[in-house]
């Protein structure tokens, strides 16, 4: 039986760590499956398989370090690349896959040896850091990483796109899609919870984490706008991240306290979904959206703005792509609300049939094997 090894930050609640762990209890029943965290105490390491080893550098939440064990931790992982490979990874496994962007796609390119290394790309490599000095430094720093690996795996051709725009490197590269436990989706969504939508107006719900990359707070002052105009609507967002307080505080400055709800990390945003009048996913820039992929699981209106996450509802007729500025989330909003499009009526999980996972682990076993 082969062995291999999943490099991730840390397995908290998030589109990548559900992938991975979706795709880790299925494959451990071929293979023996370890997982490398840096951090642990994440929410989804109680939903992996018994049959699969997990590894922590740092057997602490990033949360529950200091600020001086914050500094320790990123120089430890940036000066000591070398050491970690080799006390960890090296010579254990038949396949080495880092699966997230940044510190672990670092590690895991550790000495070379292609017929071993895959990678996964789940975003926007030209954005998913920012721009800054820091971020150069990172952009260079990951493109001697990257040349290390035999296989590249991006999460959409738009992804796939921007990379080589951004690096040119001549390694093996596929796209394979995010894989989805759509049985699971179905039975969670029908668990029942204390929450109702007001029936008076328009609700929109997003799941995501509350980084830069999301844009809610573009988000929230589109919403003041139109709560101002007369616009009648709510906003609930699922999710948690290191933006909390600043939104908290921008929510409070709009005044929109009563209609913009941050309602922090579930473990089951399904119900939640499903009880909405539109999903949304009106950030700055995406990979390949999970979150997309379960919303129309689960039948739901999609609104998006025009990033890579075109890709997942191209052929999903319930769904609007809107510019990718304040003033297009502006007026596609406004219209949605105006016309009430889709809105009281509910999705019908279980006639929602579309979705297929066999496809993506058959891919995903055929370049373990390779």
């Amino acid at each position: 039986m082969k062995k291999i090894i999943f490099g991730i930050t840390v397995l908290t609640l998030g589109g990548a760590e559900r992938t991975l762990v979706d795709i880790a209890n299925r494959l451990c029943y071929r293979y023996e499956v370890t997982i490398f965290c840096i951090y642990s105490g994440g929410e989804l390491e109680k939903e992996l398989s018994n049959k699969i080893k997990l590894i922590h550098l740092c057997k602490k939440s990033y949360n529950e370090l200091t600020k001086i064990e914050k500094i320790y931790m990123s120089l430890k992982i940036l000066f000591n690349t070398k050491y970690l490979y080799k006390t960890y990874i090296w010579g254990q496994y038949d396949k080495e896959i880092a699966f997230l962007e940044g510190p672990i796609t670092r590690i895991f390119a550790c000495f070379k040896d292609k017929n071993k290394k895959i990678v996964w790309i789940h975003n926007d490599i030209g954005k998913v850091f920012g721009n800054n000095l820091k971020s150069k430094l990172k952009s260079i720093l990951d493109k001697k990483a990257y040349k290390k690996y035999g296989k590249l795996i991006f999460v959409s051709k738009d992804n796939l796109e921007k990379f080589n725009k951004k690096y040119k490197i001549k390694n093996e590269k596929q796209v394979i899609y995010n894989y989805i436990e759509k049985d699971e989706v179905l039975k969670k969504v029908n668990r029942k919870i204390n929450f109702e939508f007001p029936k008076d107006r328009v609700n929109f719900v997003t799941v995501a984490r509350l980084v830069e990359q999301k844009a809610i707070d573009r988000l929230i002052k589109v919403h003041s706008k139109l709560i101002k105009e007369g616009y009648k609507h709510n906003f609930y967002i699922i999710g948690d991240g290191p933006k909390r307080k600043e939104l908290e505080t921008l929510i409070e400055t709009e005044d929109v306290g009563q209609t913009f709800k941050l309602l922090g990390k579930m473990q089951n945003p399904y119900p939640y979904i499903k009880k909405a009048d539109y999903f949304c996913l009106l950030t700055y820039f995406e990979g390949y959206p999970m979150v997309l992929e379960e919303a129309k699981i689960l039948d739901k209106y999609i609104l998006i703005t025009d990033t890579a996450a075109r890709e997942t509802v191209q052929n999903y007729k319930k769904s609007q792509i809107f510019e990718n500025t304040q003033e297009g989330i502006y007026e596609g909003l406004k219209n949605i609300i105006i016309h009430n499009v889709g809105v009281g009526v509910l999705g019908d999980p279980q006639n929602n049939n579309n979705y297929d996972n066999r496809t993506i682990i058959q891919q995903i076993c055929k370049i373990i094997e390779e």
